[in-house]
């Protein structure tokens, strides 16, 4: 299949839908959910402008430091990592940074606006879906080998969450962005992925993660890595049970999980989009009615549908109404 056409906005755009329409959904269960906005969730977009959450915000962090990295090739790691780290603690310190951000993240800002070492001020312990739910720059970015696709898409979720399961699951999630914006059917993903964590499951990107893997019980960068990976390839076990099923009326996360880590939120977001691939308005609202993390999930859902489908799938007077539209539209088109 051919490229999507304006894939890059209507993945910027289609994460920041989800992100609003997941958001007042969070902490709720499904149940809740339906009382207040309808068996359905909600319909669109609520308020003027319809605001995000950290998700979107920290998204356009990822993408404000990758498109001046991007201007100035050649693409290497020590390029972009001083614009991600400058443009995280700017999210730090901004105003706006009141959406009830992620723990994790905010200890590892803090200790980047510190002047600690990325690798020292990463959070080694942790694997929450933000690690993930701000990566689809990397993967709408055009012209970059794998290598640095997979190199960069696992740095920008290092310098906050150095669990290797972060890493390997913001990789499948830069990739899936990728594959579907060129074209990828949506139901050739899950086979796709798979081969990706078995052919990368002891692949260590040394250039972009320096010595993380260094901590107790870890021999070597593969053994740290190849963790990663193997929690990957356990929850794309449960994706392929609940697409078995495909119970587009279920709870999302009783299969795949509750997202709040970031494989399950990749493979959650990941089964929203499956479950209604010509429909990126179902997806986002499957995503938005759900048990678990509910904005990560529908924000990751809303990137996929959007990349897959274009910017001419979401409703057009959605455009206007979304918090940093015009943030997005400039990201969007560069990269279309």
């Amino acid at each position: 299949m051919p490229p999507t056409p304006l894939a890059a906005g209507g993945c910027m755009f289609g994460l920041a839908y989800g992100d609003a329409l997941g958001a007042p959904t969070e902490f709720l269960t499904v149940a809740e959910i339906k009382r207040r906005f309808g068996e359905d969730g909600p319909s669109e977009p609520s308020g003027s402008p319809a605001p995000v959450t950290d998700d979107t915000q920290m998204t356009l962090a990822v993408a404000e430091g990758l498109l001046s990295a991007l201007e100035h090739p050649p693409f290497t790691p020590d390029l972009v990592l001083p614009r991600w780290r400058r443009r995280f603690i700017d999210w730090l310190h901004d105003p706006e940074n009141n959406r009830a951000p992620g723990t994790t993240c905010l200890r590892s800002c803090r200790a980047l606006d510190a002047g600690v070492p990325w690798v020292k001020a990463t959070q080694h312990g942790s694997k929450g879906c933000g690690a993930n739910m701000r990566v689809a720059p990397v993967g709408l970015a055009p012209g970059l080998s794998d290598e640095q696709r997979a190199g960069a898409a696992q740095l920008q979720a290092a310098l906050t969450h150095g669990h290797p399961t972060g890493l390997a699951a913001s990789e499948l999630t830069a990739f899936t962005v990728w594959w579907l914006r060129e074209g990828m059917a949506p139901a050739d993903l899950p086979a796709a992925l798979r081969e990706r964590c078995l052919s990368q499951r002891t692949t260590y990107h040394e250039r972009w993660l320096n010595d993380l893997w260094r901590r107790p019980a870890m021999p070597d960068p593969q053994t740290f890595i190849s963790r990663g990976w193997d929690e990957c390839l356990a929850v794309l076990d449960r994706l392929d049970t609940a697409l078995r099923v495909a119970d587009r009326d279920a709870d999302p996360c009783e299969v795949t999980g509750a997202g709040w880590v970031a494989e399950e939120a990749f493979a959650t977001g990941l089964l929203c989009f499956l479950l209604f691939p010509d429909d990126p308005v179902a997806a986002i609202r499957r995503g938005a009615v759900s048990s678990g993390d509910s904005d990560s999930i529908a924000c990751l859902a809303g990137a996929f549908a959007g990349a897959h489908l274009g910017m001419a799938a979401w409703p057009a007077e959605w455009a206007d109404r979304i918090e940093y539209a015009a943030d997005l539209a400039r990201f969007g088109a560069a990269w279309d």
